[in-house]
């Protein structure tokens, strides 16, 4: 099959040739959209999910799919190393600039602008991060100047919200890796998007993050929940998995064996960065149409240590020996999830002597708490992964 023709995107965040299964959700968070723009009430929507699910292809999406509609967008996609000031000046200015050039929202928009230019004097050498260039004066002043983190940003996006507002328009923040950003800065958005509701005013959030995005939002704020949808977003269907693996090759006029298809949805799980790997290796290796079952068997060695290079091994240099001891002897146990004494006694050691090892990997996004006392990977197949490059170790050869 000729390479150049490949059709699967197998990287993360790389949208595919076919987007399966999301459909329902990208309607939702449409018909939320529209919602606010004629005042009516709206959910913020965080999708939450393991790695590999295709959160952050989605998300792109329905960022694209809200600009198409004349939304003004906001997007944040690495927030556990840049401050949410830091990320977010810039990019309001540029919503701010183009509002100004709206006849109607002019003046809110240009008032806006001048808070945003207080707004970054302010915050001078609060975050070390922090690469704002601005060119307006801060003439509004005490709007969003005294160096009041939740106050200044929510009068901003107040602000910004209302010149939206008036040019018949909303501001869509779009956030991924959610469960990145630092607990003080996700009080303050939450505090943010909360007075946007009261006054009712365009303003919304779509994010995406790990499982364990639902409890950190309803820890940050007592009122947290109440304003957001949680969309869990898993493996595709055995339907959506063969769409996305069959459509892309017959736009390019070639066929698979039905029962090549069922092998990679098996060898997937449905899970969307996976049937990329698989479906890119098994074209690579098929000589000519149909893709047949031994093709696919054949590039399951090729497909295998793709993904170990690019997809599992990236995650362990973070680690430390005992964040790897630990995910190793979970991994023994199998896919989960699993009792923290079971792991703790399949190291010899005691639940509280463990603990701080286990928060910390929570921490780190590897794993996470789906019950008291439970835990499981937030990677697929990554037990299967430490077996396969330190088979019968305890842990200890894992680097």
């Amino acid at each position: 099959m000729n390479p150049i023709c490949n059709p699967y995107t197998p990287g993360a965040g790389l949208p595919p040739p076919v987007l399966a299964g999301r459909d329902a959700l990208r309607e939702r968070v449409r018909i939320a959209i529209a919602r606010l723009r004629l005042g009516r009430s709206a959910k913020s929507v965080l999708m939450v999910g393991l790695r590999g699910v295709g959160k952050t292809v989605l998300l792109e999406q329905m960022r694209l799919d809200a600009e198409g509609e004349g939304v003004h967008t906001l997007c944040i996609d690495d927030p556990e190393h840049r401050s949410l000031p830091a990320v977010l000046a810039p990019q309001l200015r540029l919503v701010l600039l183009r509002l100004s050039r709206i006849d109607a929202a002019k003046d809110t928009a240009q008032r806006a602008l001048s808070a945003l230019a207080g707004f970054a004097t302010a915050l001078e050498g609060r975050f070390n991060d922090r690469e704002v260039d601005l060119d307006f004066d801060a003439e509004a002043a005490g709007l969003a100047d005294h160096c009041q983190g939740e106050g200044d940003l929510t009068t901003l996006l107040e602000q910004t919200g209302l010149a939206a507002q008036l040019a018949d328009s909303a501001l869509v923040l779009f956030i991924d890796e959610f469960h990145c950003i630092e607990k003080s800065q996700l009080s303050a958005l939450i505090m943010v998007l909360h007075c946007c509701v009261q006054a009712r005013l365009p303003v919304t959030v779509v994010g995406a993050g790990l499982p364990q995005l639902r409890g950190l939002v309803g820890n940050a704020k007592p009122y947290a929940e109440r304003l957001f949808d949680f969309a869990e977003i898993g493996p595709l269907s055995q339907q959506e998995a063969a769409d996305a693996i069959v459509q892309p090759a017959e736009a390019e006029g070639v066929a698979y064996e039905a029962e090549a298809v069922r092998l990679i949805v098996a060898k997937t799980q449905g899970y969307p960065y996976f049937l990329q790997a698989w479906a890119n290796h098994a074209w690579d290796v098929a000589a000519a149409s149909p893709i047949t079952v031994a093709d696919v068997n054949k590039a399951a060695s090729e497909a295998s240590a793709a993904l170990d290079e690019r997809f599992f091994r990236v995650r362990l240099p973070r680690l430390t020996p005992m964040e790897k001891k630990y995910l190793r002897a979970m991994a023994d146990l199998g896919p989960g999830p699993h009792r923290s004494d079971e792991i703790a006694e399949r190291q010899g050691r005691r639940v509280q002597a463990i603990a701080p090892v286990r928060h910390s990997l929570i921490a780190k996004g590897m794993i996470w708490s789906p019950g008291r006392g439970d835990v499981a990977f937030t990677i697929p197949f990554f037990d299967e992964f430490l077996k396969r490059i330190a088979p019968g170790d305890d842990g200890n050869g894992v680097s």
